[in-house]
């Protein structure tokens, strides 16, 4: 089992920025692709980003040029820089992993986005 935590989520006006932090621990061994979806009230889960273990990262049309998605494979932690933030971004936030051909998700971080 792969337990995931996320942090770093919180309330922030529009045009700021936040940082969201995943943390893997449990049977790690070769975790293959780690992302970020997002899911707001009433809406499905959507992907946010992705990022496989050689580092290649893939985004949603809607944050690209505005979150930065990244790893450390040392520390099985991955991030996601959110900048100039905006209302539409309002929703929880899920770490996900794949290791063995098996998802991994984490319980999520709320992040809320004022205008």
């Amino acid at each position: 089992q792969v337990q995931l935590v996320e942090s770093g989520g919180g309330l922030v006006q529009a045009g700021g920025s936040l940082r969201l932090s995943c943390a893997a621990s449990g049977s790690i061994f070769s975790i293959n692709a780690m992302g970020w979806y997002r899911q707001a009230p009433g809406n499905q889960r959507e992907l946010v980003a992705v990022i496989t273990s050689g580092g290649s990262t893939n985004s949603a049309d809607s944050v690209k040029g505005r979150f930065t998605i990244s790893r450390d494979n040392s520390k099985n932690t991955m991030f996601l820089q959110m900048n100039s933030l905006k209302p539409e971004d309002t929703a929880v936030y899920y770490c996900t992993v794949r290791q063995f051909g098996m998802d991994y998700w984490g319980k999520g971080t709320q992040v809320t986005v004022s205008s």
